[in-house]
């Protein structure tokens, strides 16, 4: 636990002492005044039968609300498990010619499809989620939509093709996630460069960079079986995706060392750049996951599902602090008018 006003818990200290102080000396000036009486006896007769620990309870209970809230006042904070802020998610999915390889039952491709709409069922339903594809080029397959069946039907539709352009498929992916912020598509997409200052804003902003990892409100994730093969660098879009506090989390499938795949009368090696990915996932404060099978890719987006409907976060409890001092304080009161009669 840590106090944003931490001096408050000075006055804390100073005052738990003194309130034990205090009751001391109240219930050594009653003693006093019981004394004057001209016999004890007839007072313990008048009075009868004393409340006896009962007393001291209500003052306890009141001298602990008064702690609480001085713990209050300097604005405790914890890290507490709470319903994640994500407002979009980006699929960006690998379906480069590998993805047919049937190392990973029944294959490649048939398992990402089925494990990401498994993924995409188990999000909460306020969550938009997106569909971008790469390999040699990328496309937005599904813009960010609620509607779950627009996205299953996307990730459906896929289309495999020659080439892996991972870098391709980020920036993609960030200028769905900021459809103003002038990212260049051109060679991403295949569509024809638009003229010079096309599109701009006279008066556009510069842009800043933010904190890696600090833009809650959306994120990425990206499965790939390959190394890139073309397209910008995926290390220099991920800083892109860096800069603008989005994290980015990798998902490696396939094979580690390398192998040899052929199909439709033609072949090629393909290997999976697991440093690369977790460069990414390190540069965005992501994580990087590896699925070898069907089975861990299912893992992979149950893990996923857990950390993006909950997160961690350093939370004020000021009023946590401030409603416990307010239940003692009753309960004190309350206990006080029921067995003397009085509150004080």
């Amino acid at each position: 636990m840590k106090f944003l006003w931490p001096e408050a818990l000075w006055a804390a200290a100073v005052l738990a002492p003194l309130l034990v102080l205090l009751y001391l000396w109240l219930l050594h000036r009653r003693k006093k005044n019981t004394v004057r009486f001209a016999s004890v006896a007839l007072v313990k007769q008048a009075l009868g039968k004393g409340p006896g620990w009962r007393r001291h309870v209500p003052p306890l209970l009141l001298g602990l609300a008064l702690l609480v809230l001085m713990v209050a006042v300097s604005r405790p904070t914890a890290v507490l498990k709470l319903p994640s802020q994500q407002e979009t998610i980006i699929l960006a999915m690998d379906v480069s010619g590998s993805m047919r390889a049937t190392d990973i039952k029944p294959s490649r491709i048939v398992a990402a499809q089925e494990a990401a709409k498994g993924f995409v069922g188990e999000l909460p339903a306020s969550v938009r989620v997106g569909v971008v594809s790469f390999a040699g080029t990328a496309a937005v397959v599904q813009a960010p939509t609620l509607s779950r069946d627009d996205v299953v039907a996307a990730i459906d539709r896929f289309q495999l093709q020659r080439a892996t352009a991972i870098g391709s498929g980020i920036v993609l992916s960030l200028a769905t996630l900021f459809p103003d912020a002038g990212f260049d598509l051109s060679q991403i997409t295949g569509a024809r460069p638009m003229p010079p200052g096309f599109g701009d804003k006279p008066d556009k902003p510069a842009f800043k960079p933010v904190e890696p990892g600090s833009y809650n409100s959306a994120a990425i994730i990206l499965l790939t079986d390959g190394q890139r093969t073309t397209g910008p660098d995926t290390l220099e879009m991920a800083k892109l995706a860096a800069d603008r506090g989005v994290r980015i989390y990798t998902v490696g499938m396939g094979t580690k060392e390398g192998e040899i795949i052929g199909f439709e009368g033609w072949s090629m090696r393909v290997r999976l750049d697991e440093e690369t990915l977790k460069q990414v996932a390190l540069l965005t404060r992501g994580e990087y996951f590896f699925a070898g099978t069907s089975e861990d890719l299912k893992k992979v987006y149950q893990s996923l599902t857990s950390k993006l409907v909950v997160e961690k976060r350093e939370t004020e409890i000021t009023a946590l602090f401030a409603a416990l001092g307010a239940l003692l304080a009753a309960v004190a009161a309350g206990l006080s008018l029921w067995w003397f009669g009085r509150v004080g």
